[in-house]
């Protein structure tokens, strides 16, 4: 697990400019949105954290079609499945998914600062913003590994896989974005949106992984 971890982020890190993608159409949303919403301040920080959260969801959705495409290309994934057991076979999903999440999802957490300055956020919002993609980003990672699994053999599959994983996905935004105000507005509740959105990366977790090895092996069949 730990060599497919290492091939899989050298692979994410230049095959392709996933990552660069991703980081770019984040920025992208979060530099144009101060321009709609006009000179209002207060207002764009207020809402803030769900620009961030809606950015980086849009932004996690781009790359997921190449979650097993690559290994489909080169024919490594058929190797996988030869394998024909479902619970070794998620692990591997699992594998690829901390993968694709560290070359993906964690570069969105680390420029989400920078991000939370240009919309006038202050430091708690800024802080729980990123906590909460912290916590929230891998569960549509692993959301997607399943939606990835279902359209591999498809040669257009990548709006099959948004179109499939949004709405799972819609959970994770909502908890996260009432996390993320209720660390900033006073009476809103913080910790209990929070572990709910622990709670969904943890199930999905589990979850996405074995769907996906479910419908690889299908896919192989």
């Amino acid at each position: 697990m730990m060599a497919l971890l290492i091939r899989d982020i050298k692979l994410g890190l230049r095959a392709g400019g996933g990552a660069l993608i991703g980081i770019l159409f984040y920025l992208a949303v979060a530099a144009v949105t101060p321009f709609a919403m006009g000179p209002d301040l207060n207002l764009l920080a207020k809402i803030g954290p769900a620009i961030l959260w809606t950015g980086a969801l849009l932004a996690s959705l781009l790359g997921l079609e190449r979650l097993f495409q690559i290994d489909r290309e080169d024919g490594s994934l058929d190797l996988m499945i030869l394998n024909r057991h479902t619970t070794s076979l998620s692990l591997v999903v699992f594998t690829k998914c901390v993968a694709h999440w560290v070359t993906t999802g964690l570069p969105l957490v680390i420029i989400t600062p920078l991000l939370g300055l240009l919309l006038n956020m202050d430091g708690a919002a800024i802080g729980a913003t990123v906590l909460t993609l912290l916590i929230g980003t891998p569960a549509i990672t692993f959301i997607g590994a399943v939606g990835a699994a279902i359209a591999v053999s498809l040669p257009r599959g990548g709006l099959l896989v948004s179109v499939v994983i949004l709405p799972f996905a819609i959970p994770v935004l909502i908890f996260g974005v009432m996390a993320t105000f209720g660390a900033v507005v006073d009476g809103a509740p913080f910790k209990a949106p929070l572990f709910l959105l622990a709670a969904l990366t943890l199930f999905f977790a589990v979850l996405g992984p074995l769907a996906a090895g479910y419908a690889l092996n299908n896919a192989g069949d």
